[in-house]
Formats: C-alpha cells, structure tokens, sequence
C-alpha cells in the first residue's frame, strides 16, 4: 500500500498504537501532536487520510475539522472520548466522515479506515449520470457532482451516499442498509449517524433543503432518491 496516513493526536501512547497496528497493514504514517501546525502540514504534504481527535492543545479537533473540510475533501475519521449520540453527530455534521469513541478497537480502526480509503479512491466507474432533466450530474469517475452547473463540495461518503440513492431512484433504504453499504458492516448504535450525513448532504445539494426535491425522508424506515417522475407528479 502507498496511503499515506496522518494522525493527529497529542497522547503518544495512543497514536503509537494507532501507528503500528496501520503500519502492519503496509501504511505510511505521518503523527502530529499540535493542532496549530496541521493546516500547513496537510497543505504542503497532503496525506491520503487523517486519523483526527478532538482534544488538542492549541487548536481543538473540531475546528481542524471544519478548515480541513473547507479546503478538500480528504477522509476524516474522528476520534474521541466524548460519547453521547449528540457527539457523535455533531462531529458527523462538521465534515468528519466516521467517528470512534475512546477508548477503542485499533482492530475496528484499521478495518474502518480500509473502508474510507476504499470509499475515496477513483476507480473506473459507469458513466456520468444525468438526472432532473439535465439539472443534476453525478459524475462516479471524476467524484463530482454539479447542480445547476456548479461543482458540490461533497465529502467522500456524502458521495457515496448520494451516488448509492441514485442509482437506485425509487428504491427505499434502512439507515442500518446504508451504514453497511458505505462502511461494509453496520455498527450497532451508529445507525442515526446516517442522518447526520444526510443533513450535510441535503444542506448542499437541495435549493431547499427544508423541503427536499431529491432526497426523502421514509419516516420509520429511511430514505430514497426521488425519481423525475415522481417530482414531476408532485409538481
């Protein structure tokens, strides 16, 4: 593997964990412990995923998050001791893409870190799709989707998220059906994250997000992409 990984995190004894079990499955690992020196760092040598805590001397982890996010779209997996559904929501909505509770599985954070990695590489996919009558393009090669003819910032499983709901307009999904296909397994307990992603993503791909033109709400089940067909009828 070539990926190159940076942890940013001050407790030595966590990150040295952290290092060693992601070196063992061939990864190359950059380690940070001042939140103050990691926006210079990802500008000058961007990694391919950052491991992120929350609780940094200087700079805390969730404004690194949100300039992070502000400036690419690199994979963020969140970690920290704070455990509540708020929490974990909250860093959800501020652009990390998964989030772990300390203390945690170094096994479980190899495997999740696998599944971003795999989720943002740029693989050879179907052909650009072309949806509301021109109005949308999700491109699956480039990772790109414009509205109206401008370019969405969307995050690697806000992406993925939209990508899966499109190619199967119509068709309903349990948020627990949606975990499991971005993250290869569903973690109990993280299913209502789905609803943090989706909150992003309707934020900055619907005209409106209150009242959502492509992405519905099944209330008690999930959600689906809106058909034309049946915009069309609403209309």
């Amino acid at each position: 593997m070539n990926e190159t990984i940076l942890i940013i995190e001050d407790e030595a004894k966590v990150a040295q964990i952290i290092r060693a079990y992601l070196e063992k499955e061939g990864y190359k690992i950059r380690i940070i412990t001042d939140g103050a020196k990691v926006i210079d760092e990802i500008k000058n040598n961007p990694p391919d995923l950052i491991i992120l805590d929350r609780m940094l001397p200087n700079v805390s982890g969730d404004l690194l998050c949100t300039q992070i996010r502000q400036q690419n779209e690199i994979p963020i997996l969140m970690l920290s001791a704070l455990t509540t559904e708020e929490e974990r929501i909250f860093g959800l909505q501020i652009g990390a893409d998964d989030y772990m509770i300390k203390p945690f599985s170094p096994k479980e954070l190899v495997t999740r870190v696998m599944a971003l990695l795999r989720r943002s590489k740029k693989k050879e996919r179907p052909a650009p799709l072309v949806l509301d009558n021109g109005r949308l393009l999700i491109d699956p090669l480039k990772y790109e989707v414009y509205r109206d003819g401008t370019k969405l910032s969307l995050t690697p499983t806000e992406f993925q998220l939209l990508l899966m709901l499109a190619i199967h307009a119509g068709q309903v999904f349990r948020r627990e059906a949606l975990l499991e296909k971005l993250q290869g397994t569903s973690y109990e307990g993280y299913e209502r994250t789905i609803d943090a992603h989706i909150k992003n993503l309707r934020q900055k791909l619907e005209p409106y997000p209150a009242k959502p033109r492509y992405i519905k709400t099944i209330f008690g089940v999930g959600y689906k992409f809106s058909p034309e067909q049946e915009r069309n009828h609403e209309l």
